[in-house]
């Protein structure tokens, strides 16, 4: 493993606008009595995995994720991987934004008064840069679209690719290169859960 990097991309534990489907940019929420389970149970699957580093969103979702997962003491808060800043569709669903906006779709437009498409895909894109100087194990919690948009810009794909990638709350992805190739970028693992989660629609959180 020495050198290698492996980035632990961790969702947050549910939220009560996660389950609802509401788009939760920078509204801070805590984590509902269910993602704080989901969050404790992450502990005994990154138990041992031995992270060289733990970065968190500034979200307190984020951070007490980390916190309850048992890598809170190792964590460090990197502002880059917030969630979406939604503007004027923060608290709003999609499935109603579409009635006044058909054919929205934030991977595609950005939001009114909070980041554009091509922002979001620049603070991914700075992120990947940091990851230039860790090596090992490192583990990331941010939240769903942002994390989605992250895993989408690892392998080179543009922002819109992340609405193909959904990622569960407390769920978790591995962004790394391929053995045989290093330079190749992969996902080798991704939207896994640690925990049977409670169902819930597709959304930013």
């Amino acid at each position: 493993m020495a050198g290698r990097l492996e980035l632990y991309l961790i969702r947050h534990g549910e939220t009560a606008w996660s389950l609802s489907g509401q788009h939760t940019g920078r509204t801070d929420l805590a984590l509902t009595a269910q993602g704080e389970a989901q969050a404790r149970e992450l502990a005994p699957a990154l138990r041992g995995l031995g992270f060289s580093q733990v970065f968190t969103s500034p979200a307190w979702r984020a951070r007490e994720t980390c916190a309850l997962a048992g890598l809170g003491d190792m964590a460090v808060v990197e502002p880059d991987l917030a969630e979406w800043d939604y503007g004027a569709y923060e608290g709003r669903r999609t499935v109603d934004i579409v009635v006044e906006h058909p054919g929205w779709n934030v991977f595609h437009d950005g939001c009114p008064g909070g980041e554009s498409v091509a922002a979001v895909a620049a603070r991914a894109d700075r992120v990947i840069g940091l990851s230039a100087a860790w090596t090992g194990r490192v583990a990331l919690f941010s939240s769903g679209q942002f994390g989605a948009c992250l895993a989408a810009r690892w392998i080179g794909l543009p922002v819109l690719a992340a609405q193909h990638l959904l990622f569960g709350p407390a769920h978790v992805g591995v962004l790394a290169a391929n053995p045989a190739h290093p330079d190749m970028r992969v996902l080798s693992a991704w939207n896994w859960a640690c925990v049977l989660a409670t169902p819930e629609p597709p959304s930013g959180a």
